[in-house]
């Protein structure tokens, strides 16, 4: 008999320290599709949603972002367009997907203002108050302990540095979001079987995001790691959410 604490995995539950390899080996598999996929399981809107952070976010010259969980590089290269003159980190747990990202930043002739690092959201390899600005789309509800991640947000950032979270989320209206459960249960599975060879790891991340705190409950998670000025927006009725806090 063990101890070990136990966590979701989707509804499956496993040990905790088995989770990040399980997310790691669903992201391995799915990396070189991983940019059409999200286009074609969420019909495009997700540039929509990563496009509000920006406006909301505001970058200004010579900002230093940390994007964790950045995969492909999506969020970084947004940032860099907005700043102008700034740098971008990418993050991730998945070597698979900065690859990718490195690939297309080259092809953008981006790479001179980007790091591409491999690491855990829940143990970042960093000294404290480095970046001013912290975000991570898409991401938060595969680290194993969320608030240990935010809490090593708030450790990174700079006095005055700002957190931005993009997660999927709660559609505040029953019936809406019973139609969106159907359809994200019987076709988001099929488009990965169809445009990655992969319906497990689309059926896992269907899972995980009903899995995920609603809107209020993670905004007192953002607070309890000390963020200032804490709030958020839904995007989509909800189907997505911005949250945002400062370090002060």
């Amino acid at each position: 008999m063990t101890n070990e604490q136990t966590t979701h995995f989707g509804f499956e539950t496993v040990a905790e320290g088995d989770k990040a390899g399980l997310v790691q080996g669903v992201f391995s598999s799915v990396a070189s599709k991983y940019d059409v996929m999200n286009d074609a399981m969420s019909l495009g809107i997700h540039r929509i949603w990563k496009d509000a952070m920006m406006d909301w976010l505001a970058p200004r010259e010579g900002q230093k972002l940390l994007d964790v969980a950045g995969g492909t590089g999506d969020v970084s290269f947004r940032f860099l367009k907005r700043a102008k003159v700034g740098h971008a980190t990418v993050l991730d747990l998945t070597e698979p997907m900065l690859i990718e990202g490195r690939k297309r930043a080259e092809a953008a002739q981006l790479d001179s203002s980007l790091d591409w690092v491999v690491g855990d959201a829940m143990a970042l390899p960093f000294e404290d108050n480095t970046f001013d600005v912290y975000t991570i789309s898409f991401g938060i509800r595969n680290v194993t302990r969320p608030q240990e991640a935010l809490n090593e947000a708030y450790r990174v950032l700079k006095p005055g540095g700002r957190l931005m979270v993009l997660e999927f989320n709660r559609i505040p209206n029953d019936m809406l979001q019973k139609m969106y459960d159907v359809y994200s249960f019987n076709a988001i599975p099929v488009m990965g079987k169809v445009i990655t060879g992969d319906r497990d790891s689309y059926q896992y991340l269907v899972e995980s995001i009903r899995k995920f705190p609603d809107q209020d409950t993670f905004l007192e998670m953002v607070k309890d790691a000390g963020f200032d000025n804490s709030k958020y927006r839904n995007l989509s009725l909800g189907i997505a959410c911005l949250h945002s806090g400062w370090k002060l």
